[in-house]
Order: structure tokens, then sequence, then C-alpha cells
């Protein structure tokens, strides 16, 4: 492709602190970068406690243990999201309950998850989808009212913000990606925020396979004991010190791929006027961070052909999530919370456009005008 999907960014320091870590001669789980990283994510959001894991998929699972999801238990969520999402708490004997999208933002419908919620519901996992918050007033409100957990998908919510405060500060948990396509990155990498002090103790047990080493290596137990399930959450530092070249930067990360958001939102505004495709929307309490920039066909049978002549002119384009309600996992672990319309009409007509740090302003002018000489012809 001469203009790819993603191209993932690299601040030119992470060789330098891979060989650090490697002189340092810790190359395992927790060493001096894994700290540093953990330091950063409880400065930036405000968490009791950051740890770093080596997904968010990881932190997703952690979480569900947290939880104490137990078989039958009901787990809110939208359908319209990556299949983490769900699998975390399915493998813990959970039922995920799949409830509709706004049309505008393409997040859980806050007006419609009080419904979801019956007797069997332990918790909320709200999706941050493109980085734009949830509407977390209304989602903690139902929360406290029906003494719910809640567990934010933050994967791709890192520098974003509701109402001043960062994603993954509102929920008891929250869960973050570092994958390669994701703002900040380190290939494969995630992160478990907790923010309720119950959770803090257990979560690092959990991460350390059920066993108390954190404890040991801190001074605080003198043995080396098994004390709960858990499993091997842990990244590599050598992973840690690619990511903290990419913290260290993160400001700068977000304010170009606002810059590149920003020339499409511009020169989409005449094909969004004719009638062809919406942009996306954000509302004035929410600040993103330029995650994705994505359009919504007007038309969901163009799609397919659109996709194809993007294809053909080198650009990477793609569509998005093929909702969990109507996959056959879905169908077979989890239930529908009503028709979920909305998020059928909008999995159908979304189209992803090449985003990354490092993309110009003629490459997103010929994006453009590819797409509109598509509905022009």
């Amino acid at each position: 492709m001469r203009i790819p999907f993603n191209k993932p960014y690299t601040t030119g320091k992470e060789f330098g602190y891979i060989s650090e870590a490697i002189d340092a001669g810790h190359l395992s789980g927790d060493g001096q970068f894994t700290m540093r990283c953990q330091k950063w994510l409880e400065e930036r959001t405000g968490c009791k406690k950051a740890l770093l894991t080596h997904s968010c998929t990881a932190a997703l699972e952690m979480a569900a243990i947290l939880a104490d999801i137990q078989p039958g238990d009901e787990v809110i969520m939208p359908s319209y999201t990556f299949v983490s999402t769900a699998n975390a708490f399915v493998l813990r004997g959970g039922v995920p309950v799949f409830v509709d999208i706004r049309p505008d933002t393409l997040n859980m419908d806050e007006m419609k998850m009080n419904r979801a919620v019956s007797s069997r519901t332990k918790a909320i996992v709200p999706v941050h989808y493109a980085g734009v918050a949830c509407e977390m007033d209304a989602i903690m409100d139902v929360a406290s009212r029906h003494n719910l957990i809640v567990i934010e998908d933050a994967a791709q919510g890192v520098m974003s913000s509701y109402k001043g405060r960062p994603l993954g500060s509102f929920g008891h948990m929250a869960a973050l990606s570092f994958h390669e396509t994701k703002n900040v990155i380190c290939g494969e990498g995630g992160a478990l925020l907790i923010n309720d002090e119950r959770f803090m103790e257990r979560a690092e047990i959990i991460r350390e396979k059920g066993t108390n080493r954190a404890q040991v290596f801190r001074g605080q137990a003198d043995k080396y004991t098994w004390l709960d399930i858990g499993s091997s959450f842990l990244p590599s530092d050598i992973l840690a010190a690619f990511l903290w070249a990419q913290m260290e930067e993160a400001g700068g990360i977000t304010k170009r791929r606002l810059e590149v958001w920003n020339w499409y939102h511009e020169e989409y505004q005449e094909l969004e006027k004719k009638g062809f495709l919406k942009r996306p929307v954000t509302p004035g309490d929410c600040c993103h961070n330029a995650h994705m920039y994505y359009v919504m066909l007007s038309d969901a049978a163009k799609r397919p052909a659109l996709l194809e002549s993007l294809k053909r002119a080198g650009i990477g384009a793609i569509f998005h999530y093929v909702p969990l309600h109507s996959s056959p996992a879905g169908l077979k672990y989890g239930k529908a919370a009503g028709d979920l319309a909305v998020t059928r009409s909008a999995s159908e007509r979304v189209i992803r456009l090449p985003l990354w740090v490092g993309l110009d302003r003629a490459s997103v002018h010929e994006v453009v005008s590819a797409t509109g000489a598509f509905f022009l012809r």
C-alpha cells in the first residue's frame, strides 16, 4: 500500500532504553522500566495502582477475576467492540449482555443500559470507541444504584478525557492497550488500572501467577507462596523499555495525531454536506486522542465497492467490528438486550481510514479525493 492503514511510530529512544534494560540484567517482568511506566500511568490517570500486562486482553481477564465473575453472572457491554471485551468474562463463566450503541459516538447507549440490568448483573464494561468517552456520569450512576462493578475498556483511550478527567479513572478498574495499532505502543502490551483499593492487593497476586512474589520482593513477606488463582500477565522489561520511550513523548504523539485527524475532518466536510457520509461526532464533554478517523457511509451497500476502490488506489482503508451479538460465539455465550438496530446499521457502514504519526496533508487529501471520486464518478 502506498498509504498504509497503520505505520507504527518510534521516537528514536526505544533501542537505547532496550539496551539499558539488557545492561541492567533484568529482562523479565517488573524491572526498572516497568516501574517507570506504571508510575507514569498512576500520575497521568490518578489511579491508585497501575499494573503493566502483556496485552489489554490480559488486563480484562485480570479484571474479570477481580470482579469475581461466576458462572451465570451477567456483564453489560456493547456488541460493537473487540472480542476480548466479552471473552475475558466468558472465560469465567460470565454472560455478556449486549446493549445497543449511540448513533453519534458509537459508544454504548447509556439510555438503554438500565433496561439490561437484572438480578444476575455483576458488572458493566463501557468501551470508549475511537478514544471518545462514554457518558461515564450516567454509567457510574446506574452502577451505584445497582451495586455493580464498572470496568472501563479504555483500550483506545490513552490521553483522552471526559469532563477533564483521564479515561480509565472513572470505573473501579480499567484496561488499556499498547498494541502497535494504538497511539502509545510497544508492539503488544496493556495495563490494568485499579481505582478501588479493595482490588489492589489481589491484583498483584493474580498477575504473579497467584503468588505473593511482589510482596516478597518488597520485603513484606519472607516466603514465596501460592495464594490464589492467577496467571503470568507480566510483560518483559524489554517491552516496557520500548513503551517508556513512547510515554515520554505521549503528548507530542497525541498532538501530531490530532493534526492528521483535523485535516480529515476539514476535508470530509463537503462530502458530508452532499449526503454521502457522516463524519465522527465528539461531544463537548469529551477530549479525544485522535486514535482513529472513520466515516459512516449513508448507503451500506456501497461500502464493499468503496473499500475495493480505495485498495486499487493504494489506500489501506478497512471496515471495523462485526457485532459480537451476531457472531457464532456471541450467539452461544451471550444475549442481546433488544434488537441492537443501531449496532447492526453502524457496523455495516463504518470505514476506518489511515491515521498515523507522519501521515502528511497531501496523503490525507489523496484519501479524501479518492473517496469523493468514487461517489462523484
